[in-house]
């Protein structure tokens, strides 16, 4: 019976595990029926809901129901992935283009290497 267990378990985590939408559809989920403007070099950190990391290269801050913004790393940020933490660096009330971030997996207490953000391309929802 005891061996029965842990297969169960198996059996029950592989569908949650299949059943997540891959990163470019949650990407699109988020961005639907939104506009890109024209790319920004800083956005107000106090007016968004936190950062929505969907990949090693997309970055969603949601500002309002009707904006988000669209950001990654410059290069290569390998701990950068869903589900992680980030550490970000504003020096200037900011968050602003090259600010520095790191990067937090879950579990852990020893953060990533530094990071740097590319601009920040707005996504609006059209007027109605």
């Amino acid at each position: 019976m005891r061996a029965l267990l842990p297969l169960a378990l198996l059996a029950i985590a592989i569908p949650a595990v299949a059943a997540a939408p891959p990163a470019k559809e949650k990407e699109r989920d988020f961005l639907a029926g939104r506009v890109a403007g024209k790319p920004v070099r800083c956005i107000d950190p106090r007016s968004n809901q936190g950062p929505t990391v969907i990949d090693e290269k997309t970055i969603l801050y949601n500002v309002t129901g009707r904006r988000v913004y669209r950001t990654g790393p410059v290069g290569a940020c390998p701990s950068l992935r869903p589900l992680t933490t980030l550490i970000v660096e504003i020096r200037s009330g900011q968050l602003c283009q090259n600010d520095m971030f790191r990067v937090l997996q879950p579990g852990t207490t020893i953060a990533s290497a530094y990071c740097r953000f590319q601009p920040f391309v707005p996504y609006d929802r059209p007027k109605r």
